[in-house]
């Protein structure tokens, strides 16, 4: 609804002038924009628009007023023109020329033209468009113009200007504007309007109360829709408006009930982080070691020599004790270290981080097996640097951990699809800058602390800035601060911090830090976090995150300056703050990195540089705001505090602190623009009686001083009476309203909703009808709201000082919410009776999804602060959001305290408010504030309670809006306030005894009083109606009525010595009757309700009261309706709770079996010997027979007792039911051991058969097990399948058999791969493993059909309903599938997966008391607490407070019991409803216990092992297998069973326990399960002996059970009084109306075939639960797997166990011997590997003579997890071609388990072992080659790893063996050296080049061989090439040797061979120059003879 005018032009003005227009609609004006020089003709052509709250009235007026506009003086009025609206509200749209009139109601010449639209309520508000106007490019100019007028509303269009929604009035008229008061006051909604402080009518929901409390259909309430008006009736909240409620008015707004800080109070957490291998990584021939880091915490594997893929499977646990806080910022960094030994710390490979919140969040608070892709941070361009597949888990106090079952991991190799990423984090990230730019801080406290600074004051008087500040931030474990800004309250620093990080990071939050650099140790003095979730978007129109600049507040410790402050944590932002500290512009900026750009510094160093300034007012417009207060009442003041006068002070920021407060911005206002002159002006003036009052209004922020009044004995208050004191601040902020605006419409939306859900859920506990309706009706609400937001949101675009988080987070809100709306609406249509949970669910995610976006991550106005101070010391505090006190003209923005009176609860600052001291209230104010700009005041008032007038200041006075200093209440009125206290339940126990005397004390204004005490219970009936008299209310009649204050009602423990203990608290509302009112229904008697009490966050029981308050009119109290109730004569002047408001009461019976007690510890170090149990409910009860020696048999002798009791017929209301158990003591006395109450009898309630109900079993698991169709030619049955026919269940089993031999003389043409399992061959361990994948199977098509089991239920149900023909169909098609896929409930998805047929187990993920429901079927166990209850900081849990258990069980009924149960066959009297229990009498039981393995053990050894070995106690027996440990091994394999004997009932609690074995000292408890044997024995469910799959009686598979599955059979029927079993014909069994089918023969160890009925008796068995009325499941043959706790660790798994129990009593047969589960022997293997040849490897040297590339080849093999035994061939050098020829044999010997597909090695750790340690781990064959260098180390050249279960088949030549075989892109047959035996072929040899891509760099031939020990035995072969077999010697060219050996070989092969030509002709050459040398050297000889003729 809006209306809008559409001013155009004003005429025939006189003279030249400025003028300005004034429109004024329901007291709410908006000026024009000023025209300057205008003659007769005034061109306003402007549009004003008011949004209206309730419909226009038809005499409603609007008026406009034309004014000479003058800058200095006061403007001159030219004429006005008033219009009543009748015609505009009849045609909607009305244009006008008229003329005006002048003072004197003259008529004037001068005329306007103004067109006005009204827009009636139809829903879509202000979805209209302005262009509906004739004249619309006037919207264009008006942007130009609007600043002149920006005061109103900044930067908003005038056209769209929200101006209030609010009946806005001056003080003294009556309050009839928007139609508030006329309202009915008759119709209610449906819970309590306080129902745990949740008023009904929430905030400032201007609802009706006789409307439906759903509908906000944009304020259409107003106009009072009635329910019955043919809504749909969805739309209307609910049809049955039934429980009555008290409205609540737009006064007063919710208490905050939850009172204890949370944040800040350490808890335990435990990360466990599981390292189980790497692959991938980067470099060669590396060591690697896997560093794990938490926190500061850092531990490390074991070294893994030479490879790139190491196995490690080491588990590590850090332990911590902190806040959550600090906890989830913590840093788990996973990195990879090359290397490292004592000496050198190693290069680093690549490192993984992300902090530990990310983890918790996960489902589970877990990764499970997921690969951590590794980085460098070093060298940022480089790619990944391999990936380490890890588990990472975050446990927290009471957190389960689920962990997915252990089993062989084939199919997660699968690298890319398992990234440990959160969902949604893109698997590529890519590296990105984080800037984060800090500009300057101001509002510093004076941290003059130091005693040197105050000397120096004093000795040289300088008075410098003590502080001497600078900038830290904390980002994904690194930290980077900004230069010191010495001695400055005002640091300017202009410095940005840059982060590199991969992007998205990992790490949610960044930590901004002011600290003050000391010489000694730098401060903290405030802390800011940004949450990178908040300034950014991932979705795909989201946004990189994005910060301002802008400013953001620091709260912390308190501003007086003590020496020693006690709440520094706060400053470290460790809770709460308690003060304003500081504030700080920053900014946040991230760019995504070019890694290949060059330029790029590779280093993620954190660095440090200048930053551009940004200018002053890049955040905002600085405005004057304007606070005021007003304090109506402080009571509850704590004793404590003194008598010493108290006085409020509120802050804002420094403005208001007396400390160092400000008075204005140290810094110049902003100089004003041009048009900013005029305007300030003319908001001063607009109003007559204000003159300019901007200086002199000085800021009065705390109250006067006032002595506090004694109001009883724990608490004063101040008598404020008719005074109230008021404060007012002004403080100078800049203008960022709209964000706020935004947050709080969102707020609105999120608390409606919630309110709604709270309601629906509240509506299922209590099981009222139409829940749906209701949720349907808030969907409603949503939707509206979120088209409401948008409409709204999206002004001010053209604001200058939006950043562009501002934008970006209005877009992506502006998304959010359209889709929200959208999601609302479909889910509304959705929502039916079955599905109401579900949606629930769905709506939860909407709640907190608004409320994330509400939270705006920049901060404008700091948070209002109100500290109370007794004698100028600060006491307690209490903190409300600015954004909550925000005043706006539009009511959704309007923050929800804002001009309401608000009830705050103050407490103490910092740790002081931890625990039982943060319970006690230190006062509670009813304070009323407003906050708004200056401008906007003069509606400051509004929402106080009327009847007030105010007191100003000397220079206020006269001055309308000049605040006042207090008010003086005129108007008063008396009342009297009723509680009706009837009783409460479930309360704390406050007393060692485990009890509490309680009484309940009831506040309200400043009186209290108290119910009685009651001693020695937590469930007490006070019965009883407290009068409050003459209690004086200020205010008007009507706006009590409509909104009372609330009454705060406190529990305490009455203690004999000392104070009372408080026991928790609740509010309430009364129901309000006026003098005028009369006293009848529907409101009056007000009806009983549960308020929920709180004890600091916990609840701590409920309360069932009412309360009325009745006003005493003229006549005094005769007119107060007659206190009439029964009067209790007996109870003194204490008066009950008056018939009308009591519950109605009928007769019950109530049946208590009692059974025994278990487990009584000493009391007051006397042990329990004659026990005895008393049940007590409602005052009557009954008492158990007592046990004479507790010892020696703690049974009850008589079994059931019963008692009648008068009980209310709502079951809602019934009361508690107390067990007590006392020891008789000698001499009469009595001592109670402990007690116990059942809060809700409900489940005991019994409910008689509907007989009318087929007996055919409905659920839905009938269909699974059942084959009711049998091919007919079989068995000549007809089927008929009603309640009475005999349904035939068929099992086949024979049909199955016959195929598998079909198929085995098929032979094994089809299929290989799947051979029969021998069955010699099997053990108890195939079926084990078996099972366990069948299990995993379940899991999986669990997750894919992602159904919930609530859902499944619902379908069943159904299906059930369907009748019994579809199930038949059903069920036969289930068995179709069934006959492919053996093994229980495999479901669909399994058959295609052939398995060899296994008889199977059932392996149970948890307990086996989870899945059947504790084994309570029958007998109920209660624990009986003793002792107080524990607050978390003494950590006692409930556990610690159990001393004892009492065994038994309750029926309840209404008297007459219908007689057919009577009537029954074998009905025994004395048993009542417990028929057919066993006798109770001492039994003695043979208890086998079977160990199988445990998973996951905490290490209890320094090197992160632990050495376990089980123990195991029941009663005296104590056995530990201490001899029998595992060294150093967390997921050992015990393979065990023990045989006890135990009496039952003594003996029935059995521990088994795992212990640490220590060489020295005692052994540690790792982990402790407990189990109660006595329930299982005597279940129904027969936890005695599994029923196993089939009946065999030899082999791996044999029978357990003493009893024949026959045997069973008859007994059960027996027992359950069933007609049968039937036998025959062979092959048949009729159990009741049931037929069971099955094979007939079985056969034995001989082979030779027998007939039998076992099988179908196991049949019969298997299929019990079908069977009608007694059916219920047996337990199968199983393994549970139970958590291991460790008392020293509450809450936290130290690991699991998987075990399972059998028990045969002594008086049957004896059992067999128990079942070999011994672990397997891994079988002796040698694996021999022949390398014949290589081919194409690299060729990596340089030829010494000739620079040819050659490489000297040899290839190294190993199998094992090391290198120890390696193993190399010898070298083929010089090889040219890259071919090498080696016939060379390895011989590896290894130990294999087949099961797991694991190598087992035993070996010592290190040389200081004790004992070798077994490590397992995957059978993995390494060929590597390298090239030998004899002066240098061994160059690798490549390597292939061959799985030896699954590798590639070799190539069958060289050419054809490619690179893509080894890595897995083409698809290659895969073999199994297990299954081939002898493999030969080509396989390729891969390394990494330089940019991390694999190359080929050679081929090997090779031959690989498998035989068992025996085989090897038999036929040996030598190593190498040595005898037996030996292999021939390679063929290799003469090249291949050593040249330094041979230096003439090597001459004649390298030169020879390549310069034999050149050196024939240098030896020619050399020849001929010999012979001329010779020539010339002989000739003169010869001549010298020739002359002398010699």
């Amino acid at each position: 609804m809006a209306l809008l005018v559409h001013l155009k032009t004003v005429s025939e003005l006189r003279g030249k002038g400025d003028r300005i227009a004034k429109v004024t609609f329901r007291g709410q004006s908006f000026h024009s924009r000023v025209l300057e020089n205008c003659e007769d003709v005034a061109d306003f052509d402007e549009i004003f628009r008011w949004p209206v709250a309730s419909s226009i009235d038809n005499n409603e007026v609007l008026e406009i007023q034309i004014f000479n506009y003058s800058k200095v003086f006061s403007n001159k009025l030219i004429g006005t023109f008033r219009m009543v609206l009748q015609k505009v509200v009849e045609e909607s749209h009305v244009e006008v020329t008229d003329t005006l009139i002048d003072d004197n109601n003259a008529i004037i010449k001068t005329s306007l033209c103004v067109e006005v639209r009204y827009q009636d309520t139809d829903g879509t508000v202000g979805s209209w468009d302005d262009g509906d106007f004739l004249g619309d490019e006037s919207l264009q100019e008006e942007e130009k113009d609007s600043q002149e007028t920006d005061g109103l509303l900044p930067g908003s269009r005038l056209s769209s200007r929200p101006p209030g929604e609010k009946s806005f009035r001056s003080k003294g008229k009556e309050k009839t504007k928007g139609g508030r008061d006329g309202e009915h006051k008759t119709g209610r909604s449906v819970f309590s309007a306080m129902k745990l402080g949740k008023n009904r009518l929430h905030k400032e929901e201007t609802q009706r109360q006789d409307e439906p409390a759903v509908l906000e259909m944009d304020d259409l309430d107003r106009l009072g829709i009635r329910l019955a008006e043919g809504m749909d009736p969805d739309s209307v909240s609910l049809a049955s408006v039934t429980a009555l409620t008290t409205n609540v008015s737009n006064k007063r707004s919710k208490p905050d009930i939850k009172m204890e800080p949370s944040a800040g109070r350490p808890m335990d957490y435990q990360v466990s982080i599981t390292v189980i291998e790497a692959r991938q990584l980067v470099g060669l021939n590396m060591d690697p070691v896997v560093c794990v880091e938490v926190g500061d915490d850092k531990k490390y594997t074991s070294m893994k020599e030479s490879t790139n893929c190491p196995y490690y499977n080491e588990y590590f646990v850090f332990d911590f004790h902190v806040s959550p806080d600090v906890m989830f910022d913590k840093i788990i960094k996973i990195s990879v270290i090359h290397s490292k030994n004592l000496l050198r710390s190693g290069t680093l490979v690549g490192s993984f981080k992300m902090d530990v919140g990310t983890v918790y969040s996960q489902p589970e608070h877990q990764f499970h097996h997921k690969w951590a892709i590794l980085s460098d941070p070093d060298d940022i361009s480089a790619g990944l640097k391999g990936y380490v597949k890890c588990d990472v888990a975050v446990v927290g106090k009471g957190d389960n951990i689920k962990t997915p079952h252990k089993a062989n991991e084939t199919e997660e190799d699968d690298i890319e699809g398992n990234l440990l990423l959160p969902d949604g984090v893109p698997a590529e990230r890519q590296w990105a800058r984080f800037y984060v730019k800090i500009y300057r801080a101001e509002g510093l406290p004076r941290m003059n602390t130091s005693l040197m600074a105050n000397v120096k004051k004093a000795f040289i008087g300088e008075n410098k800035d003590l502080v001497d500040p600078y900038v830290q931030v904390f980002f994904a474990g690194q930290k980077g601060k900004t230069s010191v800004q010495k001695n400055s309250y005002e640091p300017l620093w202009n410095e940005q911090v840059v982060f590199t990080d991969l992007f998205p990071p990992l790490c949610k939050r960044m930590k901004v830090q002011i600290r003050d650099s000391d010489k000694v140790n730098d401060v903290a003095i405030g802390t800011h976090f940004i949450d990178l979730r908040k300034i950014s978007n991932d979705g795909d129109k989201g946004f990189l995150p994005t910060l301002g600049p802008a400013w953001v507040n620091m709260y912390g410790s308190t501003r007086n300056y003590t020496l020693l402050d006690e709440h520094q944590d706060l400053n470290e932002g460790l809770g709460e703050g308690v003060s304003f500290r500081a504030r700080l512009m920053l900014g946040l900026a991230v760019e995504i990195l070019d890694t290949s750009n060059p330029e790029l510094t590779s280093s993620t160093e954190v660095q440090v540089e200048q930053a551009t300034p940004v200018s002053e007012s890049c955040t905002g417009k600085i405005e004057e705001f304007f606070l005021f207060g007003a304090f109506l009442e402080a009571s509850m003041i704590d004793r404590k505090n003194g008598e010493k006068p108290i006085t409020f002070e509120v802050t804002i920021g420094n403005y208001g602190n007396e400390v160092d407060g400000l008075s204005r911005p140290q810094r110049p206002r902003p100089q004003k623009e041009p048009g900013d002159e005029e305007e300030v002006d003319l908001i001063q003036n607009s109003s007559d009686d204000e003159t300019e009052e901007g200086g002199d209004l000085a800021s009065v922020s705390s109250t006067p001083p006032m002595r506090p009044q004694i109001t009883d004995r724990n608490y004063f208050h101040l008598p404020y009476l008719e005074h109230k004191p008021c404060i007012y601040i002004k403080s100078w902020w800049p203008d960022q309203r709209r964000r706020l605006y935004n947050a709080n419409i969102m707020d609105h939306i999120a608390d409606k909703l919630e309110e709604g859900l709270n309601d629906v859920q509240e509506m299922i506990k209590t099981e009222k009808s139409y829940p749906e309706r209701r949720l349907r009706g808030v969907l409603e609400e949503l939707s509206c709201g979120c088209r409401r937001f948008l409409s709204l949101a999206d002004k001010d675009q053209g604001h200058m000082s939006r950043t562009r988080l501002d934008r970006e987070r209005l877009k992506s809100c502006l998304r959010e919410l359209e889709s929200m709306g959208q999601q609302a609406k479909i889910l509304r249509a959705q929502v039916k009776r079955h599905t109401v949970r579900d949606k629930l669910r769905l709506c939860q995610n909407f709640l907190q999804k608004l409320r994330f976006l509400a939270d705006e991550p920049q901060h404008s106005i700091p948070d209002v602060f109100i500290w109370m101070m007794s004698n100028n010391k600060r006491i307690a505090y209490a903190r409300v959001p600015s954004k909550d006190l925000l005043f706006s003209m539009v009511e959704e923005e309007l923050g929800k305290d804002c001009a309401k009176v608000k009830t705050l609860f103050l407490k103490l600052p910092g740790k002081r408010g931890f625990g039982s001291m943060g319970w006690t209230v230190q006062a509670k104010v009813e304070l009323y504030l407003w906050l708004g700009l200056s401008k906007q005041r003069k509606d400051f008032l509004c929402g106080l309670p009327c009847g007030f007038e105010e007191v100003k200041a000397a220079q206020g006075l006269g001055l309308h809006s000049f605040p006042p200093i207090s008010l003086v209440y005129t108007k008063k009125q008396v009342f009297q306030l009723r509680a009706h206290m009837y009783q409460a339940r479930s309360l704390f126990a406050a007393d060692s005894s485990g009890l509490s005397d309680p009484f309940a004390r009831v506040f309200f204004i400043n009186q209290s009083q108290c119910t009685e005490v009651l001693n020695e219970t937590l469930c007490p009936t006070w019965d009883q109606m407290l009068v409050f008299d003459n209690l004086e209310l200020y205010g008007e009649a009507h706006e009590l009525r409509d909104d009372p204050p609330i009454i705060v009602i406190e529990i305490y423990d009455q203690d004999s010595m000392g104070k009372c203990d408080f026991m928790g608290r609740t509010f309430a509302k009364p129901v309000v009757k006026m003098a005028d009112e009369a006293y009848c229904p529907p409101r009056f008697p007000p009806q009983l309700e549960y308020y929920q009490i709180y004890r600091g966050n916990a609840t701590a029981g409920d309360l069932l009261a009412a309360f009325e308050l009745l006003q005493i009119g003229p006549a005094g109290k005769a007119d107060l309706p007659p206190i009439n109730g029964p009067v209790d004569t007996d109870r003194g002047p204490i008066m009950p709770v008056p018939v009308g408001i009591r519950p109605v009461l009928s007769k019950y019976r109530i049946e208590v079996l009692f059974w025994g007690l278990r487990d009584l510890k000493r009391v007051n170090l006397a042990q329990v010997d004659r026990p005895r149990v008393d049940i007590e409910c409602a005052g009557k009860g009954v008492q158990s027979s007592m046990i004479h020696n507790y010892k020696k048999n703690p049974n009850f002798s008589t079994l059931v007792k019963w008692f009648e009791v008068d009980l209310p017929e709502n079951e809602l209301l019934h009361p508690p039911l107390n067990i007590r158990v006392v020891d008789c003591r000698a001499f009469g006395r009595y001592t109670l051991v402990g007690s116990h109450a059942v809060s809700s009898l409900r489940r005991f309630i019994y409910r008689p058969p509907d007989h009318s109900a087929p007996n055919w079993n409905s659920t839905g698991e009938v269909v699974v097990n059942m084959e009711p169709e049998v091919p007919v030619k079989k068995l000549e049955t007809m089927v008929k399948l009603d309640a009475t026919s005999d349904a035939v269940i068929k099992v086949d089993v024979a049909d199955e058999e016959k195929e598998k031999k079909k198929k085995k003389k098929k032979g094994s043409a089809d299929e290989p791969e799947e051979e029969e399992p021998d069955e010699s061959m099997l053990d108890w361990w195939s079926k084990y493993f078996a099972s366990i994948d069948t299990m995993k199977e379940q899991l999986r098509q669990q997750d894919a059909s992602g159904m919930d089991s609530e859902e499944k239920e619902e379908m069943d149900n159904i299906e059930g309903l369907r009748g019994p023909m579809k199930k038949a169909k059903a069920a036969k098609e289930e068995k179709k599938k069934r006959t492919q896929s053996p093994g229980p409930g495999q479901g669909a998805e399994a058959p295609e997966k052939k398995k060899s047929k296994i008889d199977e187990l059932k392996v149970y993920p948890k307990e086996l008391e989870a899945e059947f429901d504790h084994f309570e079927d029958w007998l109920h166990t209660f624990n009986l607490l003793r002792g107080k209850t524990g607050d978390d900081e003494d950590g006692s849990t409930e556990e610690e407070r159990i001393v004892g258990r009492f065994k038994g069980s309750l029926c309840m009924y209404k008297v007459p019991l219908p007689e057919d149960v009577t009537r029954e066959a074998g009905y025994d009297p004395t048993y009542g409803m417990f028929q057919g229990i066993p006798s109770n009498d001492p039994i003695n039981v043979l208890v086998r216990v079977y160990v199988v393995r445990a998973t996951d053990l905490h290490p209890a050894d320094i090197n992160g092992k632990a050495d376990p070995y089980i123990a195991i106690r029941l009663g005296k027996t104590d056995i530990r297998d201490k001899e029998n440990y595992i060294s150093k091994q967390l997921n050992p394999v015990f393979g065990k069973s023990f045989d006890i004997e135990a009496s039952f009932p003594m003996e029935s609690m059995l521990t088994v326990s795992v212990y640490d074995w220590d060489l020295v000292g005692t052994d540690d408890l790792i982990g402790e399960t407990k189990i109660d044997l006595e329930n299982r024995f005597y279940s129904k469910h027969r936890a005695t002996c599994g029923i196993a799959q089939t009946y065999s009686i030899h082999g791996y598979n044999i029978w357990r059970d003493p009893m024949k599955p026959s045997q069973i059979l008859t007994r059960l029927c027996k027992e359950g009084k069933v007609d049968g079993p039937h036998f025959g014909p062979p092959g048949r069994v009729k159990v009741s109306n049931r037929v069971f089918t099955g094979p007939s023969e079985m056969e034995d160890e001989n082979g030779q075939r027998g007939p039998t009925d076992e099988h179908v008796a196991l049949c019969a068995l298997r299929h019990w639960e079908d069977i009608p009325r007694v059916g219920c499941r047996l337990v199968p043959e199983h393994v549970e797997t139970r958590p291991l706790l460790n008392p020293d660790k509450p809450g936290i798994e130290q690991g699991r166990l998987e075990l399972w129990v059998d028990m045969f009593p002594m008086d049957m047969p004896a059992p067999g011997t128990p079942l070999d589960i011994s672990p397997r022997k891994p079988k002796k293997y040698e694996l021999r590997v022949i390398v014949w040849n290589t081919d194409e490897v690299v060729l990596e040297d340089d030829d010494f003579f000739t620079g040819e590339k050659s490489s000297d080849i040899f290839v190294r093999g190993w199998l094992k997890g090391q290198q120890e035994d390696k193993q190399d061939t010898d070298v083929h050098y010089h090889s040219l071609t890259g071919e090498g020829n080696f016939n060379w044999r390895y011989l590896f010997p290894f130990d294999y388990l087949a099961a797991e597909e694991k190598i087992v090695i035993s070996k010592k750790e290190s040389m200081f072992s004790w004992d070798e340690t077994e490590y397992k781990i995957p059978a993995r064959l390494t060929l590597q080659i390298w090239d030998a260098d004899h002066f240098s180390a061994d160059d690798f050249l490549g390597a292939i790893e061959l799985d030896l279960n699954r590798f590639p088949r070799g190539a069958k030549t060289a050419k054809q063996c490619t690179m893509e075989m080894a890595t897995g892109e083409v698809d290659v047959p895969l073999v199994s050296i297990f299954k081939q035996k002898r493999v030969k072929g080509w396989w390729p040899l891969l390394a990494r080049d330089e940019n991390d891509e694999f190359e080929l760099t050679g081929k090997v031939e090779a031959e690989l061989h498998l035989l068992t020990a025996e085989e090897a035995e038999k036929n040996p072969v030598g190593i190498a090439r040595n005898e037996p077999d030996p292999l021939e010697k390679p063929n290799r060219p003469d090249t291949s040797f050593i040249w330094f050996l041979n230096p003439l070989k090597s001459a004649r092969y390298f030169l020879w061979h390549t310069y034999r030509w050149l050196l024939l002709k240098l030896l020619l050459l050399t020849l001929l120059l010999l012979l001329l040398a010779l020539f010339l050297y002989s000739v003169p000889g010869y001549l010298a003879k020739k002359i002398l003729g010699a």
